[in-house]
């Protein structure tokens, strides 16, 4: 409706999580508005997968409140998750199958009609240079091909929010480059919001918002420039090593 406020794509409010008894997350809270491109930046261990697993419900006990495009995960979750892509940080494709079998399963477990899957499948394929491997199995792609058959497959279904744990782990420079530049441009060009979780600081843009997790425990939170004029950095690598300790 017009005038009405658009809710954000990825609303987490007081979030705390703990596993065994030991605080694995410690009142997390931040908003991802539609288009942003938020950096989840935080060294192994920080917390970064275990909130990934409570925004898509692989794990639900927990403290605080997790909304995407304005639905609960817990009081909507099905409205909810149908406005969620996510590329894992384990790869999920089956190898046995070609890439256009494993996108063709991911449309039909959405509800997508046949047709417009097929359409869906050839242009998010055509984007991310992947559409002569349609008939490929899985397989015998490489590593970044795979990746980019994942980030394809993730947005089949034209989700408000993309989330990427770790997307690039395991892949060579060339290939770990192309993804964040792919990813990035696609934010920009489709109103796409994206979490991407990484402790790599070269996969950080100027142009992005930052949030520093460190232990359960959101260290900073703003832009590049507010983050590291926080930390009294001179770089976001620099306050990356302030914050959290660890060399960038």
């Amino acid at each position: 409706m017009h005038g009405t406020l658009e809710p954000p794509a990825l609303e987490i409010g007081g979030l705390s999580f703990s596993y065994s008894g030991k605080p694995v997350l410690d009142d997390v809270g931040f908003a991802i508005a539609r288009g942003e491109f938020l950096v989840l930046l935080g060294p192994n261990g920080a917390g970064k997968t275990t909130l990934f697993s409570l925004v898509t419900r692989l794990y639900d006990r927990r403290v605080g409140t997790i909304r995407i495009d304005g639905h609960d995960v817990r009081a909507e979750p099905r409205r909810a998750l149908a406005r969620l892509g996510v590329v894992f940080q384990q790869p999920t494709l089956d190898l046995d199958l070609t890439v256009r079998q494993n996108l063709a399963y991911h449309a039909a477990l959405h509800g997508m009609p046949r047709r417009l899957a097929r359409a869906r499948i050839e242009e998010q394929l055509d984007r991310v240079g992947m559409a002569g491997s349609i008939r490929d199995r899985v397989r015998t792609l490489s590593g970044g091909q795979r990746r980019r058959v994942e980030i394809a497959r993730a947005l089949i279904h034209a989700p408000r929010l993309l989330l990427l744990d770790e997307p690039t782990v395991g892949l060579d420079i060339a290939s770990r480059r192309g993804i964040v530049e792919h990813v990035h441009r696609l934010s920009a060009e489709d109103g796409v919001a994206v979490l991407w979780a990484t402790h790599l600081i070269d996969e950080v843009h100027d142009s992005d918002t930052v949030v520093v997790l460190d232990r359960g425990r959101i260290k900073a939170h703003g832009s590049v420039a507010l983050v590291s004029a926080q930390a009294r950095a001179t770089s976001i690598g620099a306050a990356f090593e302030a914050l959290t300790g660890m060399a960038a």
